[in-house]
């Protein structure tokens, strides 16, 4: 068992109104944090800020919005369901909840790939089975929750601004003690349907104060940027609440501006001089695509010490794509600090060593498949023998305990692949209304079962994969990285262009991978697919059925993450239709 106790702690700046992270709940970090000079600025998708928000403007406007809600026929504990776009109404919203004693359940501002209808369909599902008692959104998103709330009975749906014409209740808020829900997080439901993590005040702040003090090592001169969403536990939690519990500034752009300029996040880290950002491998992997050789200089990177990655599974290569496409800014690569955690916690269980990038793991690939055995590969056996590189995540932070375990419960010793597990005063009361499914995941003293794969080396935790994902052919065991890893080495196909996964054809399970393809030209559509199949024949010994999709067909959570399930039970209802294999619909 890995116990965070020990995780190293930095000095930082001296400054006696600092209280890095050290509250009872979110009000009284918002309380502490106004009274400070700092606040949130938000850009548009052209690089302008269009909003600045200081601490002390969103606790006055949050208290304001509190006291209109509790006009409402709610009671305290009551949820507030809020499409959670990264603009300042949902910060109002969010923290207006905290004041008031409700319990705010941020919702995806996105329409997936399935389109409007599926995006309503989600809506309206995630608010009624959270019992939200009314709703808000933006003007962009307002039509849509309107649709999507039709047939449920709400105090309220509307704007913020529209909120304002309802009349507040005089008197005293309610008073917030550390044992009340903070917030309701959806979980991404990259491996089944999604469910609300119910985390308390104690939970969140507990898990703040480790982020802020040991994760992060954070000063009062640090400044965050991001382009996470509000929806999301990273976007949430670290990108929200962490530089208001730290009285650090932060500085926004929408995640859907970021994905159609991606550049624009290099250049407001520029510009805003942050010192911090994270996102996941695919995001400095899009930025990475789209820079020009040379371009990198343009961009002034010295001021950025911690660049966070985590969220999925996190390749070096993308990593290293990133680094040399920002050649010449003063980004260091020492910079990159792997993370490890679930929304289930809050947010983080685990951060790598900063200052030292991000540790790779040489291990035998096929020991790890055939006897889940991390054997490490050293630097001269790696031509020999096909490797597989993981990324170290880092140590549990202080407070959090770690033991790797087998199907059976037996704790495992390092470098035995097993299931994740961790026990720690910021995880979750249960799922909201789902004593099942939370007593399959929590154990009565506290154990949760993250679902993860992984091994520990020396008190540090690699993360492999995930359990559901794996893929048995013949009684051999492979990882779906594996096999996409060997497609997107292939010619027009990009990393996440791929998503692997087993099916019983009734004679047992076999291998099938889905291509996102943007070629046009039949034959060589037929050569990709060929060349794909005899790869990983060639590499893996088995056969695997290769079917070209659409592009941007591939399923993904709410998260960005890829929803292997999803692209299973799509394929599989495929395959009854007119004798397709595939349709080219599939994400409609």
């Amino acid at each position: 068992m890995i116990d965070g106790s020990a995780h190293n702690v930095e000095q930082v700046t001296e400054d006696k109104n600092w209280r890095p992270g050290d509250f009872s709940s979110l009000t009284e970090a918002l309380d502490h944090a106004a009274l400070g000079v700092h606040g949130m600025t938000f850009f548009d998708g052209r690089g302008d800020a269009y909003r600045e928000l200081r601490y002390q403007e969103l606790r006055e406007r949050a208290q304001s919005i509190a006291r209109r809600l509790l006009a409402l026929n709610v009671s305290k504990g009551e949820r507030i369901a809020i499409v959670a776009e990264t603009r300042p109404e949902f910060a109002m919203m969010f923290f207006a909840c905290q004041y008031a004693g409700l319990v705010p359940v941020p919702m995806p501002a996105t329409v997936t790939l399935g389109g409007k209808d599926s995006y309503l369909q989600q809506l309206n599902f995630l608010i009624e089975s959270s019992k939200s008692r009314a709703a808000f959104a933006t003007e962009e998103f307002i039509d849509l929750l309107r649709d999507a709330s039709r047939t449920l009975d709400l105090e309220f749906v509307g704007t913020v601004d529209e909120f304002d014409r309802v009349d507040p209740i005089e008197g005293a808020l309610p008073i917030v003690h550390r044992d009340d829900v903070a917030y309701v997080q959806y979980t991404s439901g990259s491996t089944r349907v999604a469910r609300g993590a119910v985390i308390t005040q104690r939970a969140v702040m507990c898990n703040l104060e480790a982020i802020i003090r040991d994760g992060l090592g954070l000063t009062p001169d640090d400044r965050f940027f991001s382009w996470l969403p509000f929806y999301h536990d990273m976007g949430l939690v670290g990108k929200l609440l962490v530089p208001v519990a730290a009285q650090v500034p932060v500085a926004y752009l929408g995640t859907r501006e970021f994905a159609m300029r991606p550049r624009l996040w290099l250049t407001l880290m520029d510009r805003t001089q942050a010192t911090i950002s994270f996102g996941p491998p695919f995001g400095y992997e899009l930025c990475a695509r789209r820079l020009r050789t040379g371009n990198g200089g343009k961009f002034k990177l010295d001021k950025w010490r911690v660049a966070g990655v985590g969220a999925e599974m996190i390749r070096p290569d993308a990593l290293n794509a990133f680094v040399d496409a920002v050649q010449g800014s003063g980004f260091q690569r020492e910079s990159f600090l792997p993370c490890y955690g679930m929304a289930e916690v809050g947010l983080a269980i685990s951060f790598g060593q900063r200052g030292i990038g991000a540790a790779v793991d040489h291990v035998d690939r096929d020991r790890c498949v055939d006897e889940r055995f991390a054997a490490e590969v050293s630097e001269a056996n790696r031509g020999r023998l096909a490797v597989r590189e993981f990324v170290d995540c880092g140590a549990p932070l202080p407070g959090i305990r770690l033991q790797i375990q087998d199907q059976d419960g037996r704790r495992l010793r390092d470098r035995e692949i097993g299931t994740v597990w961790v026990k720690t005063d910021s995880v979750m009361q249960g799922y909201l209304d789902e004593p099942v499914a939370t007593a399959e995941v929590l154990t009565e003293d506290g154990w949760l079962n993250t679902g993860d794969l992984g091994y520990t080396v020396s008190g540090r935790l690699v993360v492999t994969g995930r359990e559901k994902d794996i893929i048995i052919v013949n009684g051999r065991n492979f990882w779906p990285h594996d096999l996409e890893y060997v497609a997107e080495r292939q010619p027009g196909v990009r990393t996440g262009d791929a998503m692997a996964f087993s099916m019983d054809n009734g004679m047992g399970e076999r291998a099938v991978m889905l291509i996102q393809c943007r070629e046009c030209n039949p034959k060589r559509r037929d050569d990709l697919q060929q060349r794909i199949q005899s790869n990983i024949r060639a590499e893996f010994s088995i056969d695997c059925e290769v079917e070209l999709v659409d592009a941007h067909a591939l399923p993904r959570t709410s998260s960005g993450k890829p929803s292997r399930s999803k692209a299973k039970r799509d394929y599989t209802a495929s395959l009854g239709s007119q004798g397709e294999h595939l349709l080219r619909a599939m994400s409609s």
